[in-house]
């Protein structure tokens, strides 16, 4: 209970209930028994009762308090039971959370292992269809044949019994003529041609029987059989016969001369290579202003068109006031120029005259010439000019100047400059054929992109490629010991198979890529059959370092090899992994060897990545697979970042150079500027060179450069002595850009001579002359030009596809280290770039260099939302895809953080903005080509399902705007077909297909390069639906197209480089009576042969003879291949006698000059027997074919394919003689060594098969010649077809050209 105590404390104050004064508290011991009324009470809160007693208040009050304390005390423990069971209950909560979470996972889990399991199970049953189908096929096609070979026996016996009973009766009249005394008439008795009878071995033809199987003669450069009747390039037998890459060049195979022209020495004038139309103008005081209104108005729409089709424009004129001191660079100028442009009226200066002597007199055809000539009415011309124009006329035997007289205006004047340039930029350079091109249209990429079907790719990456090989091909390398290395790369590549990479190490600078480049030049020469692809990677994160580009670019030069490359995907992940698959089919097919070059593969890295070796061991794992028998892939690296696993393959590393081998660089660059040091010199310069980083080839080269310098600002012993304190090719290098800047003259010089060298640095691939001169409109040409040239001689910068980039990965980092303090100012170069880019894309013009470095740029510069803007620019994406760079594309979206579809989206959004813009035809048809390249993107991507709207409005708007049969709107046709084939909707595809087929007849003829793409499309989708003979009319129907076709335009871009070849071969004939002349003779008239203009080729191939007959003598091996050329020209001529007595020539001076078991010896034997043949000589074609035979037999060995081949070869000849006993164990030896070397079901082995069967019949042996026909019948059926590429992995060496016993590297066998 308690007491009153507990209501108040003692010492506390009560105040009275009526207001009185209070008192001291004090304990009063009272104890209150609780009631009921008074607990009821206790809950009321109403006023309390005036005149209660003391007792009745406190008691009131006392069990109130009370009784709220107990249930104060109730609540908590309430409360705290219930948030005890909250928590609890949360708990709970949370573990049925997570338990529910886990079985989710695992329901997934389980949904997806059904899925997939579903899935296998869908893909089992179909493969099992399949199967099903396949051995339906072939028992079917088993029992046709057998079907067909019944018919076929008891047709031919039937025959052979109605032949009998013939030659019964008649043998019974010839006895009853005999018998009355008529005399008969014998054909042995005549000797007349005319009454012979040519009897082929095959005996009586049959539909059955291919014609002309034992008449045949195998070559090996073709799968079938070459003895045709037909004259054309795809058909004539007729080889040249040349050295280096030209060697046995047949007009059969088109894509071999291609190939073998891209692989040609390189000793030519840099600026046919060039990607850059440099036009020097020469002009007068008094023709100053034409000069000045050309480049004012007419500039600018040479540049434009020349931008437009993928190449730079530019103007050198250096003007008369200082032209004196820049004599040497005008010199360079002048040979490095694709057009000279010579203005005159009545004056003549000093510097005009001897540009004139250089570019008119010396060298009139080395380039187009344009000759002004202004004349007023009434006035002579004056002496000077006259004698200039004489000796120019004197000297212009060709009649190839172009003149225009003019007595008018300035401004007329320049027009017709203009127009004059126009045309020859057009049709002699570009090779436009006079074509009204206009810069804004991307002609040339749909042209292109006809030609390669549906395969995108970048002609700038390839021509970069080619020119990086030629400049390091050009360089002197006589002295820094390189046969050695040569020598024992010959021997690694001669290992035999399987053999792993070769690895080339050595520290930078040491002249890895020089020594690559020379050995694939011999190797080229020695080896003209053997294959090579080389890439040189340039420095990290160029376009040349990317992985995907660089084996895009073997793939596609792999393919180039088969009459289509429409089956190469663009998606990154699978062009990595089909590579190694397309480099097994084509090895299969391929007679002869597969080299491939990859230069600095340790330099690749992909955007954003770091580590070099890491990335280059990442994207090439197709290195460490085992790579097919006839393929060698070399590949150099750095020491320091060459991947580990790599360091086990065999290698072949370059040693620090020798005393000598210093001594002797050092030399031959002092005899170049004419400067002789003295001996103590070259005695320090011995000492320094000779730790290992001072004694590469390199550092060596850049040295002896340096102090020979003619502007050097210091003397020469304070250049050695400032050289000799460099320790490292680095440090060296950030020496020569000091030197080089201050024998600069003013300030400015310096100024441009940095800003140049660090916007090189901070751009993507380098920046191009022109836009040097955009970006600095101070700078004037003729100090860019001085400069350039210093710095070139100085091995840092170079001129490659038209831009200025660096030589040397070290210069590049010196220029790093130098000018942008480790590379922390780039930014501000970036942003100039930029900012000169976006100014193109304002003024609407999207040329391939703004789709090359403003993306990459932005990326640099990690400004994801002007990046995005830049790809959104629908002409940026689609000059990017268009090249081929898709994962270039692609990597730019992933960046910014865009996936597939989201990126899909924001291009349609992009698009129906810029629709609405579009109105004129022109713009429409832009419209049109962004769909279709939206479209392909993402189909590619493997989002059908978005690609088929912007295809679908692409033909809508082709159709609306062009015309129905207009032939773009079969490229769209083409392009929505392929979505349906995605989606396995074959019949959709084959409609549009069809359709698509149809326009390209109507449009293009029956015989194009698109009705052929149409047809390979329809085959392929026919081979998908296993409708395979259908297929196989259209493949074949397709492969003659496009045979056809590649003779009159070349297979990719092979006729123009072809023409440009010409062309530049023909100025370097004009020189005198020399060998080099004779030999650049002899491939002028190859390459006139392979155009098919024979005349032409005549009158060269002659003038090649006569002069090699002067100068080397009669006798000489040489002669005998030009008359070997000769000859081949005459059969293809049909002027059979004059052949057959060049062949017979030829081969009397191979063999007296030649050893016995010379491959060039057996070439001539080979194909004068072939002439004898084909004329019906048998008797003398046998002897040849059986020296032949000899000869192959010593250079290969007995099993060899080639020695085969030989066999084959002499045992047409006796089938032909009928002397059947004599043939038949040769074809039994041929055959084995086949079935050995090649592998039993090598079509080779087909074809042996199909003679031995006929001969068989021949010998009456009918079950034998069922079964020998049955069993090549079943390898014909399994060959792959050329364009579906479906062939079998055979890691097998097949064809005439592959040995690996002979001291060299990679023999080259006789055709």
């Amino acid at each position: 209970m308690g007491t009153a105590s507990s209501l108040v404390s003692p010492g506390e104050v009560i105040e009275d209930g009526y207001g009185g004064e209070g008192g001291e508290a004090c304990e009063i011991p009272v104890e209150v028994k609780p009631k009921a009324r008074l607990l009821r009470s206790s809950f009321r809160r109403g006023p309390r009762v005036i005149g209660a007693s003391f007792k009745s208040t406190g008691s009131v009050d006392l069990e109130y308090a009370a009784e709220y304390e107990r249930l104060r005390k109730e609540y908590e423990i309430f409360r705290v039971s219930k948030n005890n069971e909250i928590s609890s209950m949360q708990k709970k909560e949370a573990k049925l959370d997570e338990e529910n979470k886990r079985l989710r996972a695992e329901l997934q889990a389980l949904q997806k292992t059904y899925q997939k399991i579903l899935r296998e199970k869908e893909s089992a049953l179909e493969a099992k269809y399949q199967a099903m189908e396949r051995a339906a096929t072939f028992e079917h096609d088993r029992d046709k044949v057998k079907r067909q070979f019944k018919i076929f026996r008891e047709t031919k016996e039937k025959e052979i019994q109605d032949l009998l009973r013939a030659k019964r009766d008649l043998e019974a009249k010839l006895q009853q003529l005999q018998a009355q005394g008529i005399q008969v008439y014998d054909p042995n008795d005549s000797d007349s041609d005319d009454n012979q009878t040519t009897v082929t071995a095959a005996g009586t033809q049959c539909e059955y029987w291919t014609g002309g199987v034992l008449g045949s003669e195998p070559s090996m450069g073709s799968m079938m059989q070459l003895q045709q009747t037909f004259r054309g390039p795809e058909f004539a037998h007729s080889l040249i016969d040349v050295e280096g890459p030209f060697a046995n060049v047949s007009r059969d195979d088109w894509d071999a001369a291609v190939a073998s022209l891209l692989r040609v020495s390189p000793h030519v004038p840099q600026a046919l290579w060039s990607n850059t139309v440099r036009c020097y103008l020469i002009c007068t005081p008094d023709t100053k202003a034409e000069l000045d209104i050309f480049i004012k108005k007419h500039s600018s729409v040479l540049r434009r068109m020349c931008e437009g089709l993928g190449h730079f424009y530019l103007n050198v004129c250096f003007p008369e006031e200082n032209a004196a001191s820049y004599a040497v660079e005008r010199k360079q100028e002048i040979e490095r120029s694709s057009v000279c442009v010579l203005l005159l009226k009545s004056t003549v200066t000093s510097s005009l005259v001897e540009d004139c002597e250089e570019a008119f007199v010396k060298n009139p055809d080395g380039h187009p010439l344009v000759l002004y000539l202004r004349t007023e009415e009434g006035h002579n011309l004056t002496a000077p000019i006259r004698q200039l124009l004489e000796r120019v006329n004197a000297a212009d035997k060709a009649a190839k100047i172009k003149v225009v007289d003019h007595s008018g205006s300035a401004e007329e004047g320049a027009n017709l400059i203009y127009a004059q340039l126009e045309k020859v930029i057009k049709q002699e350079l570009l090779g436009l054929e006079g074509a009204d091109v206009d810069s804004k249209d991307s002609g040339i990429e749909e042209g292109h992109e006809e030609d390669s079907g549906d395969v995108l790719w970048d002609l700038h990456d390839e021509q970069e490629q080619i020119e990086s090989y030629q400049q390091a091909c050009s360089s002197t390398t006589s002295q820094l010991g390189f046969q050695k290395y040569i020598d024992r790369l010959n021997d690694m590549i001669a290992a035999p198979p399987p053999t792993p990479p070769l690895l080339v190490s050595g520290g930078p600078g040491s002249g890895k890529s020089l020594l690559l480049s020379k050995w694939i030049e011999l190797q080229q020469k020695q080896s003209p059959n053997t294959l090579f692809l080389y890439h040189f990677v340039g420095r990290p994160l160029s376009t040349s370092s990317e992985p995907v580009l660089i084996i895009k670019r073997l793939t596609v030069k792999l393919l180039q090899h088969f009459w289509s490359i429409s089956g190469l995907s663009m998606e990154p992940s699978k062009i990595l992994e089909e590579f190694p698959r397309w480099l097994e089919r084509l090895s299969a097919r391929h007679q002869g060897n597969i080299i491939i070059i990859i230069d600095s593969i340790d330099q690749i890295q992909v955007p954003c990545m770091i580590c070099l070796g890491h990335q280059a061991e990442r994207h090439m794992k197709w290195l460490i697979d085992p790579l097919p028998v006839n393929v060698r892939v070399v590949v150099s690296v750095n020491v320091e970042t060459c991947p580990q696993a790599w360091r086990l393959w065999p290698t072949l590393h370059l040693d620090p150079l020798s005393p000598r081998e210093v001594r002797s660089v050092v030399n031959a660059e002092c005899q170049n500027v004419d400067f002789k040091l003295t001996k103590d010199q070259e005695k320090k310069l011995e000492r320094h060179c000779r730790s290992a980083s001072t004694c590469n080839a390199l550092y060596v080269t850049l040295l002896a450069r340096m102090i020979t310098s003619s502007r050097s600002c210091w003397s020469l012993e304070k250049s050695l002595e400032q050289c000799l304190h460099c320790q490292d090719t680095m440090s060296l290098y950030r020496l020569a850009l000091k030197m080089t800047l201050n024998s600069l003259s003013t300030d400015r010089e310096r100024h441009i001579m940095r800003e140049i060298l660090c916007l090189v640095c901070a751009s993507h691939n380098g920046v191009s002359e022109s836009e040097v001169l955009d970006l600095f409109p101070e700078v004037e040409l003729p100090v860019q030009s001085s400069l350039l040239h210093h710095l070139n001689r100085l091995c840092i910068v170079t001129l490659r596809c038209g831009l200025i980039r660096f030589q040397h990965l070290q210069a590049w980092e010196a220029v790093r280290l130098e000018f942008l303090g480790g590379g922390s100012s780039s930014t501000t170069y970036r942003e100039k770039l930029i900012h000169y880019f976006n100014q193109q894309l304002s003024q609407d013009r999207v040329t391939w260099r703004v789709a090359d470095e403003l993306p990459w740029l932005l990326q640099q510069q990690e400004d994801r939302t002007k990046l995005q803007l830049s790809l959104l620019n629908l002409f940026v994406s689609q000059n990017l895809y268009k090249r081929g760079h898709f994962s270039e594309l692609l990597a730019y979206w992933q960046y910014v953080g865009k996936d597939k579809s989201s990126m899909a989206n924001e291009y349609f959004d992009s698009l129906k903005r810029y629709e609405k813009s579009c109105e004129s035809e022109d713009s429409m048809t832009k419209l049109a080509n962004l769909y279709e390249t939206l479209g392909r993107f993402l189909k590619d991507l493997g989002l059908p399902s978005q690609a088929v709207a912007p295809l679908q409005r692409s033909l809508e708007i082709r159709e609306t705007a062009l015309d129905p049969d207009h032939p773009s709107v079969a490229r769209s046709l083409h392009q929505l077909a392929g979505v349906y084939v995605q989606w396995k909707k074959y019949g959709n595809a084959e409609q549009l297909y069809k359709q698509a087929l149809e326009i390209s007849e109507n449009a293009y003829g029956a015989e194009h390069a698109s009705v052929a793409r149409e047809l390979e499309s329809l085959a392929m989708l026919y081979q998908k639906q296993n409708k395979y003979e259908q297929a196989e009319k259209l493949r074949k129907r397709s492969v003659k197209i496009r045979q056809k076709t590649a003779r009159q335009k070349g297979h990719m871009y092979g006729f123009t480089l072809l023409r440009r070849r010409a062309l530049q071969l023909e100025e370097l004939t004009l020189g005198k009576d020399s060998a080099d002349c004779a030999k650049t003779l002899n491939e002028l008239g190859v390459l006139y042969y392979l155009q098919n203009n024979l005349d032409a080729a005549k009158v060269f191939l002659t003038r090649s003879l006569e002069m090699r007959q002067r100068v080397l003598g009669p006798d000489h091996p040489d002669c005998a291949q030009s008359l070997n050329n000769l000859a081949a020209l005459h059969t293809e001529r049909r002027e059979y006698e004059t052949a057959e007595d060049m062949y017979e020539r030829a081969l009397d001076i191979r063999k007296k000059a030649l050893s016995p078991d010379h491959p060039s010896l057996a070439y001539t034997l080979k194909h004068l027997a072939m002439l004898y043949k084909r004329r019906g000589k048998l008797e003398k074609a046998v002897p040849l074919y059986e020296l032949s035979l000899e000869i192959r037999e010593k250079s290969f060995g007995p099993k060899h394919p080639s020695v085969a081949t030989a066999l084959v070869n002499l045992a047409v000849i006796y089938c032909q003689l009928k002397k059947h006993s004599d043939a038949l164990p040769l074809y039994e030896r041929a055959l084995k060594v086949y079935e050995d070397s090649l592998g039993r079901s090598h079509p080779r082995v087909g074809e042996t098969l199909k003679n031995l069967a006929v001969l068989s019949y021949e010998e009456g042996d009918f079950e034998k010649a069922a079964e020998l026909y049955k069993r090549a019948m079943e390898i014909k059926e399994a060959e792959p077809s050329l364009v579906c590429g479906n062939a079998p992995s055979r890691h097998s060496s097949s064809g005439d050209t592959f040995s690996l016993r002979g001291p060299a590297p990679l023999p080259h066998a006789p055709r």
